[in-house]
């Protein structure tokens, strides 16, 4: 059994809180997972969050697993850029990585400096699907506001040896053929570079370790 450490990173809105019950299912496959609580006080910025993801590997003892989810996947591809050496894998949960120079998360409006959690209409279709009236209620409400600086900070890459990082992307809402295009078409140009890239399939909508965390840990625990 491998004994990297797993560290768990949301995506926008989610608190550490929403990884429980994969953190539940992973302990009981015997991994220990540990999720990420980022900085989301209304002044902090992208690297704030990054610097964060970067304390929970430094106190890793040993190689980490990063996993990422959503728009999370480029802090955790942050983090095998700026540790190549201490990050064993990186997996994305239904999110690519954004390139070098680009904005993390510039999608909704921002309003008295914060992005907020703009309601189910965005998401409507296959990313929310499985996700009935009373897990949507307890999301809104749970939901964390993203800093301005967050969303709108702009992602820094310089080490190419994040391309020798072995990474997994977990498809939820999409399935890995429509990845496999998207990789073809150049749409994910830092996946592309990937040395190491594999692609899982999981049957649910955009957030998996609300809806099926028994299957994403079984993924998780195989990495």
């Amino acid at each position: 059994m491998s004994e990297e450490n797993i560290l768990l990173v949301g995506g926008l809105w989610l608190p550490a809180r929403a990884w429980s019950d994969v953190v539940t299912e992973l302990a009981g496959r015997g991994r220990v997972a540990v999720p990420v609580t980022l900085p989301v006080g209304r002044d902090d910025t992208l690297d704030d969050q990054v610097n964060a993801v970067l304390a929970a590997v430094d106190a890793a003892p040993g190689r980490t697993v990063v996993v990422g989810h959503s728009a999370a996947g480029t802090l955790a591809w942050a983090a095998a850029d700026a540790r190549p050496d201490r990050v064993a894998k990186v997996a994305m949960i239904g999110g690519f990585p954004s390139e070098d120079g680009k904005k993390y998360a510039d999608f909704f409006e921002i309003t008295d400096g914060v992005m907020a959690f703009p309601g189910w209409v965005p998401f409507e279709g296959a990313d929310a699907a499985d996700l009935d009236a009373t897990a949507r209620a307890a999301f809104a409400a749970a939901a964390e506001p993203v800093p301005q600086g967050v969303a709108q900070g702009v992602v820094r890459l310089t080490d190419d040896r994040r391309y020798d990082v072995p990474v997994t992307l977990i498809c939820p809402e999409f399935t890995p053929a429509e990845a496999r295009d998207w990789l073809a078409a150049g749409e994910l140009p830092e996946l592309a570079r990937a040395k190491h890239l594999d692609l899982v399939d999981i049957d649910s909508g955009h957030w998996p370790m609300l809806t099926r965390p028994a299957e994403l840990a079984t993924l998780i625990a195989a990495l």
